[in-house]
């Protein structure tokens, strides 16, 4: 359940979600240089495909959602990448809302950036393989927990009827991180072998 539908959240938190997102997609769009569009448009593709394939667990669903590993290709360009992709479900296929997009938006972007620079931090110059598989997959894992975090927190916010199923969102992810730390770690293994400079890493 990382797309929440419209109508359950309050005003205050739809608020506060999208005054973040828009300052997220602000901030990255002022950064982003032009050759990295085509980039951001193949990242959007990517997350726009696999988070569209939900799996039912009680009341709630599941889907990958590959923000940890966006925010390692693309740092705050995730914001729009994420954004484009999430406005894109919501009006072609009614998945999440327009009212709620700014909340979705943060939910899934915020920890894709704060993952990149995790992945920074553990990788370094990308000299070691190991510690650039364990930032990979610590990225990748950590997107999707912090995600369910966050969805679980605005909803609580929103009222206490929404606790138990706040609970259910992070416990159903918690197969999907594992999913995604060990598919994280496939896809940079990949490219910190074929094309290093994706990852800033010097060839």
């Amino acid at each position: 359940m990382a797309h929440i539908p419209d109508g359950v959240l309050s005003a205050p938190v739809l608020i506060a979600g999208a005054a973040v997102s828009l300052a997220g997609c602000g901030y990255a769009l002022r950064h982003l240089d032009e050759e990295r569009i085509p980039e951001v448009a193949i990242l959007a593709a990517v997350f726009f495909v696999a988070s569209l394939v939900h799996f039912p667990v009680g009341p709630t669903s599941v889907h990958l959602i590959l923000n940890g590993l966006t925010g390692i290709l693309l740092g705050w360009a995730a914001f729009p990448a994420i954004a484009v992709a999430l406005l894109l479900q919501a009006v072609l296929f009614g998945f999440g809302g327009l009212v709620v997009l700014g909340v979705n938006i943060m939910n899934m972007a915020v920890p894709a950036v704060l993952c990149g620079y995790l992945f920074q931090a553990v990788a370094g110059n990308g000299a070691n393989r190991q510690r650039v598989l364990w930032g990979a997959g610590l990225a990748g894992g950590l997107g999707v927990l912090i995600t369910a975090i966050l969805v679980a927190a605005v909803l609580a916010l929103s009222g206490r009827e929404f606790l138990a199923a706040a609970n259910l969102v992070v416990v159903a992810h918690v197969p999907v991180a594992l999913i995604e730390a060990a598919f994280s770690v496939a896809v940079i293994g990949l490219l910190s072998r074929v094309k290093p400079s994706l990852l800033g890493f010097q060839a």
